[in-house]
């Protein structure tokens, strides 16, 4: 199983929201809501077929990085991703609580 993230540039349109979202490279959610879509097994690989939206569910700070945890609502996965300079920050704060670890 290849671990190593693969970068892929791609806009989107959000499944939750429904703001169009200008990717980079690294953009695995939408800035304003924080929503995600379950597409990749391992980082940028697009392996995963479930597809489901991602629920922003908590996020954790760590040396000054927030870091939200991302609960899939069709096969329950949980995965953690960074947050973006261009997130909103708000957004962040208001998740239901701090996820410790």
């Amino acid at each position: 199983m290849n671990k190593r993230f693969q970068r892929h540039i791609e806009d989107f349109i959000c499944g939750n929201c429904g703001v169009s979202v200008v990717g980079d490279g690294y953009t695995n959610h939408c800035p304003e809501c924080l929503w995600s879509r379950h597409v990749d097994v391992n980082p940028g690989d697009r392996a995963e077929t479930c597809h489901g939206l991602m629920e922003p569910i908590g996020y954790t700070q760590k040396q000054g990085v927030h870091v939200i945890t991302h609960q899939c609502t069709v096969c329950g996965v949980t995965k953690r991703n960074k947050a973006s300079k261009n997130d909103n920050f708000d957004t962040i704060l208001s998740l239901q609580g701090v996820i410790n670890g």
